[in-house]
């Protein structure tokens, strides 16, 4: 199946989450800000990924991580955005505001702009929370994606992101 917005990559990817995910019986949520949708894109792409996501969030602004997802003021502050914390509660917040089985958070700074020495452009955070797992045991990671522009950073971001959503 080929996209003329999303990679064949993308899609094959967004293929198996579903075929996978229905076979588990699970439902997904995802919760957005760099990627912007385009996790949600791929999945709904697949005919029957209604069998697997349950929503998704684009929750792009600080404030709407906050009213959607519930991630608190302290660790915005404390951390910011683009942080392991962040991704830890907007995947936490995703759970709780949804039916799904899993949740995964994205945010990241995809350019050209925006990035610092301790975070540069490509700063990619990542978090996957089980509504049967216990808070302390969710995985946040944060990683340098090597885009040569916004585009590729989005693209390889909501890769990753497809790879936690797998069972």
């Amino acid at each position: 199946m080929t996209s003329a917005i999303l990679s064949e990559a993308v899609i094959a990817l967004a293929e198996r989450v579903v075929t996978e995910n229905i076979a588990a019986k699970r439902k997904v949520a995802v919760a957005e800000s760099c990627t912007g949708g385009l996790v949600c894109a791929a999945l709904t792409e697949i005919a029957g990924s209604s069998a697997v996501l349950d929503r998704g969030f684009v929750t792009y602004s600080n404030e709407a991580k906050q009213q959607m997802l519930g991630v608190s003021d302290d660790i915005l502050d404390a951390f910011g955005a683009v942080s392991p914390a962040t991704a830890w509660a907007m995947a936490q917040g995703a759970l709780r505001n949804s039916e799904a089985d899993v949740a995964v958070a994205i945010s990241g700074i995809a350019g050209p702009g925006g990035g610092s020495e301790m975070k540069p452009v490509g700063t990619v955070v990542f978090a996957c929370a089980h509504r049967d797992q216990p808070e302390e045991s969710i995985n946040a990671e944060q990683k340098l994606l090597d885009g040569k522009d916004r585009a590729e950073i989005r693209l390889q971001a909501t890769l990753v992101a497809l790879e936690l959503l797998l069972p």
